[in-house]
């Protein structure tokens, strides 16, 4: 008696046991769903566009799986939500609570933002991230977008650009004179001081407007992007290097609201996802560009040509006159240069003897 009654009180206790569990379970999968935060993420990329909307794709992935779905994001390209110039204001309003694009679209709120995106004759990708991460350029970036209630994070790197497509060759500056050309940021503002017209366009809209004679010329990013848009089709020469663009750094912009309100765990989780898709797409660029290349010069016959040096002398010497000005305008982007030129300064010796000489040895 004594051991069929420890069996059925072994066997109860078994059944509550497990029924206890399920019904944790249970519980626990209802308050998940129950505390499940969605988030929008607008871009000025083309949807699904190659490295550029497909790395904001990645890093809403990243985001959504490291949290284990606690925290899910949601991505939307350019016209899909809002155009793709209006993504800084549309995160600062919270109508979106995430953004992905570049800083130098943003000068026409703070000028001061266009040295977080790249600099005429400034940082390589490497360098670039060294600055912002242990530089104290992070530390600046986040300065100069708190008013507007942004987090801003760095989310990409294009690496060194190409100059461009244009529709004549260029073989002195007298050939940029009267040029009409897609061009943000610093790089248009020496561009328009060197006698051409800067033109700014989203990516979506570039194509059809150097197709059509709308402008002259146009920078994009690379041979992989630039294949992908078809440019090729609409201009023959392809020229190197991208003076303007360096190391072109990608950014996501959180709304500081929204950011607040996330328990310590996912903004840690956020702001790594981040640091990921900004190695991950440096380096797919690195993989993908020379084949890219290849295949516009093989198949689709492209002139590809280096600028003449005393272009590029020249070109310099204007930037170094633009970036300079830009740092008398108001104090913040005094305090971003003193702390951009220094870390330049001491950056280029490191790189002449480490990177540059082995490059030139090998």
């Amino acid at each position: 008696m004594k051991r069929r009654n420890f069996i059925k009180t072994a066997a109860s206790s078994g059944l509550l046991a497990s029924a206890s569990l399920l019904s944790g379970a249970a519980q626990s999968q209802t308050s998940s769903k129950r505390t499940q935060i969605k988030w929008k993420m607008v871009t000025t990329w083309p949807k699904n566009f190659p490295v550029l909307g497909t790395g904001a794709n990645n890093l809403a992935q990243l985001i959504t799986e490291m949290s284990g779905g606690r925290l899910k994001v949601k991505v939307y390209g350019a016209k899909e939500l809002v155009p793709a110039f209006e993504v800084f204001d549309s995160v600062s309003r919270g109508t979106a609570q995430m953004g992905h694009g570049a800083a130098y679209y943003w000068k026409g709120k703070t000028e001061a933002a266009q040295f977080f995106s790249t600099v005429p004759f400034g940082l390589t990708a490497q360098e670039m991230n060294g600055w912002l991460y242990h530089g104290g350029g992070m530390e600046l970036w986040q300065e100069t977008y708190k008013p507007f209630g942004l987090i801003p994070a760095a989310a990409g790197n294009t690496g060194v650009q190409m100059a461009g497509w244009f529709n004549k060759e260029i073989k002195s500056m007298a050939d940029l004179k009267g040029l009409k050309m897609r061009i943000p940021g610093l790089g248009g503002e020496v561009l328009k001081r060197a006698g051409g017209t800067p033109v700014s366009l989203p990516g979506g809209e570039i194509f059809i407007s150097l197709k059509t004679g709308a402008i002259d010329a146009t920078e994009w990013v690379g041979p992989y992007n630039d294949l992908a848009f078809g440019l090729h089709k609409a201009a023959k020469y392809y020229y190197y290097p991208g003076w303007h663009e360096p190391g072109s750094t990608l950014e996501a912009l959180i709304n500081k609201q929204a950011m607040d309100a996330l328990p310590a765990d996912l903004q840690s989780i956020v702001l790594n996802a981040c640091k990921v898709v900004n190695q991950d797409i440096t380096a797919e660029y690195t993989a993908r560009n020379q084949l890219a290349l290849d295949t516009l010069v093989k198949k689709h016959k492209v002139n590809v040509l280096k600028l003449p040096d005393d272009v590029l002398s020249t070109l310099q010497r204007l930037s170094d006159e633009v970036v300079n000005e830009l740092a008398t305008k108001d104090s913040m982007s005094k305090k971003i240069f003193s702390s951009f030129e220094n870390y330049r300064h001491q950056v280029k010796k490191w790189t002449d003897i480490s990177e540059l000489a082995y490059l030139q040895a090998r």
